[in-house]
Protein backbone atom coordinates (compact mmCIF):
# COMPACT_ATOMS: atom_id res chain seq x y z
CA UNK A 1 0.00 0.00 0.00
CA UNK A 2 1.48 3.31 -0.94
CA UNK A 3 2.02 6.53 1.44
CA UNK A 4 -1.35 8.79 1.45
CA UNK A 5 -0.85 12.19 -0.56
CA UNK A 6 -0.14 15.08 2.36
CA UNK A 7 1.90 18.03 2.74
CA UNK A 8 3.55 19.05 5.43
CA UNK A 9 5.13 22.09 7.12
CA UNK A 10 6.55 23.62 9.86
CA UNK A 11 5.58 27.46 11.01
CA UNK A 12 6.75 29.75 13.73
CA UNK A 13 4.36 30.07 16.40
CA UNK A 14 3.02 33.73 15.71
CA UNK A 15 -0.34 34.83 14.59
CA UNK A 16 0.61 35.71 10.54
CA UNK A 17 1.27 31.89 10.09
CA UNK A 18 -2.57 31.18 10.34
CA UNK A 19 -3.06 32.65 7.06
CA UNK A 20 -0.01 31.16 5.65
CA UNK A 21 -1.37 27.47 6.87
CA UNK A 22 -4.95 28.39 5.19
CA UNK A 23 -3.22 29.16 1.84
CA UNK A 24 -1.42 25.83 1.42
CA UNK A 25 -4.74 24.08 2.67
CA UNK A 26 -6.48 25.53 0.04
CA UNK A 27 -3.54 25.18 -2.56
CA UNK A 28 -3.76 20.98 -1.53
CA UNK A 29 -6.94 21.19 -1.74
CA UNK A 30 -7.64 22.48 -5.55
CA UNK A 31 -4.67 20.12 -6.37
CA UNK A 32 -6.79 16.90 -4.80
CA UNK A 33 -9.65 18.23 -6.58
CA UNK A 34 -11.57 18.68 -3.40
CA UNK A 35 -12.40 22.43 -3.45
CA UNK A 36 -15.31 21.67 -2.31
CA UNK A 37 -14.14 21.19 1.45
CA UNK A 38 -12.34 24.04 1.35
CA UNK A 39 -14.70 26.46 3.56
CA UNK A 40 -14.83 23.95 6.36
CA UNK A 41 -11.50 22.77 6.09
CA UNK A 42 -10.06 26.32 6.03
CA UNK A 43 -12.09 27.09 9.10
CA UNK A 44 -10.98 23.93 11.01
CA UNK A 45 -7.10 24.62 9.89
CA UNK A 46 -7.51 27.89 11.26
CA UNK A 47 -8.60 27.38 14.67
CA UNK A 48 -6.63 24.30 14.88
CA UNK A 49 -3.48 26.46 14.68
CA UNK A 50 -4.93 29.76 15.92
CA UNK A 51 -5.23 27.29 19.50
CA UNK A 52 -1.58 26.12 18.47
CA UNK A 53 -0.23 29.82 18.15
CA UNK A 54 -2.15 31.37 21.64
CA UNK A 55 -1.80 28.33 24.16
CA UNK A 56 0.43 26.17 23.15
CA UNK A 57 3.37 27.62 25.08
CA UNK A 58 6.80 25.72 24.02
CA UNK A 59 10.56 26.65 24.41
CA UNK A 60 12.00 29.20 21.81
CA UNK A 61 12.44 27.60 18.69
CA UNK A 62 9.92 25.22 18.95
CA UNK A 63 7.83 25.37 15.64
CA UNK A 64 4.15 24.42 14.97
CA UNK A 65 3.80 21.82 12.32
CA UNK A 66 0.29 21.60 9.90
CA UNK A 67 0.15 17.98 7.98
CA UNK A 68 -2.78 18.12 5.53
CA UNK A 69 -3.14 14.49 4.40
CA UNK A 70 -5.79 13.39 1.42
CA UNK A 71 -8.14 10.31 2.18
CA UNK A 72 -10.12 8.28 0.15
CA UNK A 73 -12.65 11.05 0.06
CA UNK A 74 -11.08 13.82 1.91
CA UNK A 75 -8.90 15.36 3.95
CA UNK A 76 -7.60 15.20 7.61
CA UNK A 77 -6.33 18.44 8.98
CA UNK A 78 -3.62 18.24 11.61
CA UNK A 79 -1.94 20.75 13.88
CA UNK A 80 1.17 19.50 15.85
CA UNK A 81 3.16 21.62 18.59
CA UNK A 82 5.45 20.65 20.97
CA UNK A 83 3.18 21.43 24.37
CA UNK A 84 1.78 18.67 26.06
CA UNK A 85 -1.57 20.12 27.33
CA UNK A 86 -4.34 19.12 25.92
CA UNK A 87 -7.26 22.12 24.59
CA UNK A 88 -9.72 22.85 26.88
CA UNK A 89 -13.43 22.76 24.71
CA UNK A 90 -15.44 25.57 25.31
CA UNK A 91 -13.37 28.19 27.71
CA UNK A 92 -14.43 31.48 26.85
CA UNK A 93 -12.04 34.42 27.52
CA UNK A 94 -14.70 36.89 28.94
CA UNK A 95 -17.09 38.43 26.76
CA UNK A 96 -14.02 38.15 24.12
CA UNK A 97 -14.52 35.94 21.05
CA UNK A 98 -12.49 32.69 22.35
CA UNK A 99 -13.28 29.65 23.67
CA UNK A 100 -15.50 28.37 20.46
CA UNK A 101 -13.10 26.83 18.10
CA UNK A 102 -13.14 23.78 18.87
CA UNK A 103 -17.07 24.23 18.93
CA UNK A 104 -16.87 24.64 15.62
CA UNK A 105 -14.02 22.37 14.38
CA UNK A 106 -16.73 19.72 16.06
CA UNK A 107 -19.49 21.24 14.27
CA UNK A 108 -18.19 21.02 10.57
CA UNK A 109 -15.30 18.10 10.54
CA UNK A 110 -16.75 14.49 10.14
CA UNK A 111 -14.68 13.65 13.03
CA UNK A 112 -11.84 15.22 15.32
CA UNK A 113 -9.31 14.29 18.55
CA UNK A 114 -6.10 15.17 19.95
CA UNK A 115 -3.35 12.34 20.39
CA UNK A 116 -0.01 11.87 20.68
CA UNK A 117 2.66 12.28 18.26
CA UNK A 118 6.36 11.58 17.41
CA UNK A 119 8.50 13.79 19.94
CA UNK A 120 7.13 16.35 22.52
CA UNK A 121 3.73 17.38 22.53
CA UNK A 122 0.63 16.87 20.59
CA UNK A 123 -1.36 16.38 17.85
CA UNK A 124 -4.73 17.99 17.35
CA UNK A 125 -6.46 16.48 13.99
CA UNK A 126 -9.78 16.84 12.09
CA UNK A 127 -11.50 14.90 9.13
CA UNK A 128 -13.48 16.41 6.58
CA UNK A 129 -15.06 14.29 3.84
CA UNK A 130 -17.16 14.99 0.88
CA UNK A 131 -20.69 14.36 0.99
CA UNK A 132 -22.50 12.34 -1.50
CA UNK A 133 -25.96 13.06 -2.11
Amino acid sequence: MSEPEQVVRRWRREARCVPLARAELRKALADWGLSELEGDALLVASELVTNAVRHATVPRGREIETRYVRLDNGVRVEVHDANPARPVVGVSEGDGDGGRGLYLVAAVADRWAVGERVGPGKRVWAELSVKVP
